[in-house]
């Protein structure tokens, strides 16, 4: 991992969480642990309404933690109820938070490769429906990032498991001068939390 990426974890305190949080995110951490001990491979569907914003952040944090933190096997994606595209603030954030992102296509919604590290595939990141073809159709933990998602599909196709670990929207601050000290400050929410997660894991 580079230098800025791994100056961004040490940056990242666990403190922040308040005690309530920890317990839901103990539900992501108890599914995780499960596998592990059951040496199976570990599919996590992050899904929002959009698969924009959110989702896409919580999908790089949970694949970049589970490797720093040597949890083997973990394969993470995102998804929406419906497709749209990558906001590019989104793209612009992580980049300044220490991920590589390499555009590989030109489309109203481009696919992207989030390279974290020179000796591991990239994530690839794009927007689109949750049971999409490139996502795994069963046997994954559905991680639902936001609320209306989690209210509005309460069936998810596939899914051997459910956990809620909702984010406010950054995309109240579209437009203003907050807008990328909001998208920064909840990119490091998300990633703080995967971090705490995988941080916990028995390997």
């Amino acid at each position: 991992m580079n230098k800025n990426l791994i100056d961004f974890i040490k940056s990242l305190d666990f403190s922040t969480i308040p005690e309530s949080r920890k317990t839901q995110l103990q539900q992501l951490t108890d599914q995780v642990q499960t596998l592990v001990g059951q040496n199976e491979r570990i599919n996590i569907n992050c899904i929002c309404t959009h698969n924009s914003r959110r989702s896409h952040l919580t999908q790089v944090w949970a694949k970049v933690a589970s490797m720093y933190h040597r949890v083997r096997k973990v394969n993470t994606y995102s998804g929406g109820t419906e497709a749209t595209t990558v906001f590019p603030v989104i793209t612009k954030t992580l980049a300044k938070q220490g991920v590589q992102v390499i555009q590989l296509s030109e489309s109203d919604n481009p696919l992207y490769a989030f390279k974290y590290d020179d000796h591991a595939p990239p994530i690839i990141g794009f927007s689109k429906k949750y049971s999409h073809s490139f996502n795994p159709q069963s046997g994954f933990i559905a991680l639902m990032t936001c609320g209306d998602a989690n209210d509005n599909c309460p069936v998810v196709e596939g899914a051997s498991s459910r956990v809620a670990l909702t984010y406010v929207d950054p995309k109240a601050s579209d437009g203003t001068d907050l807008q990328a000290e909001t998208y920064a400050s909840r990119s490091k929410e998300i990633a703080t939390e995967m971090f705490y997660v995988f941080s916990r894991i028995e390997k």
